[in-house]
């Protein structure tokens, strides 16, 4: 195994990328999306990023120095100056700091998957670099396998889950429910808007109390 995969927490975590351009704009979205505090340091911007500025992201136009690595949780060198890519880099392994040089695996700490997201679910797919067509084909075929129904599915179990625990239940007794829910095809229900059948499963399995609708408004 190339890499070891691992997921994660940048909520409210510093990252920066350095690089204003398409794939700057990629990476600087996708920490975005996952709670990060967005730093983009470059002379010029995509429409896109000016776009998101007031979300979020901070645009800093401005050469890129060392000292913009100071209380960075991680970095991305996405500028088209592979010389600059690669002093970034550097500067990163001198502070310790992770550093992805965009689209040059073989020089990065780390990789990004081809990933699909469902509410909670997220399905991350990589070939360690040697066929990104090859991930972006298998993430197309999950996306056909897993529809937003999963997503709702996920938020339906974490509630399910939530309302236990409150109500004081057994935690060693919950494995025996949630394989029983996994299995009863909940998802495929919920994509056939099938509320009169989950509630007559859930009913079956945790007793009155517990309706689909009322569960899945609820904030996990």
């Amino acid at each position: 195994m190339k890499y070891y995969p691992v997921f994660l927490d940048v909520k409210d975590r510093d990252c920066l990328v350095v690089g204003g351009g398409k794939v700057g704009t990629r990476k600087a979205l996708g920490l975005s999306r996952a709670g990060a505090r967005v730093r983009v340091i470059s002379k010029t911007f995509s429409p896109g990023l000016e776009a998101v500025e007031k979300t979020g992201i901070f645009l800093d136009c401005k050469p890129y120095e060392t000292l913009d690595l100071e209380n960075i949780f991680l970095v991305f060198a996405a500028t088209d100056n592979r010389e600059l890519n690669l002093r970034i880099q550097e500067d990163a392994k001198k502070q310790k700091l992770l550093c992805n040089i965009a689209d040059v695996p073989v020089e990065s700490d780390f990789i990004l998957p081809s990933v699909i997201t469902r509410g909670d679910l997220v399905c991350a797919v990589s070939t360690s670099g040697t066929s990104p067509a090859l991930a972006k084909k298998i993430r197309k075929d999950l996306e056909h396998m897993f529809g937003p129904e999963y997503g709702q599915f996920l938020l339906l179990m974490g509630n399910i889950r939530k309302k236990l625990l409150e109500e004081g239940h057994d935690p060693d007794s919950h494995k025996k429910i949630f394989t029983a829910l996994v299995e009863k095809n909940l998802p495929g229900m919920i994509a056939a808007g099938d509320e009169t059948g989950i509630n007559s499963i859930l009913a079956q399995l945790l007793g009155r109390g517990y309706v689909y609708q009322s569960l899945v408004s609820q904030e996990q």
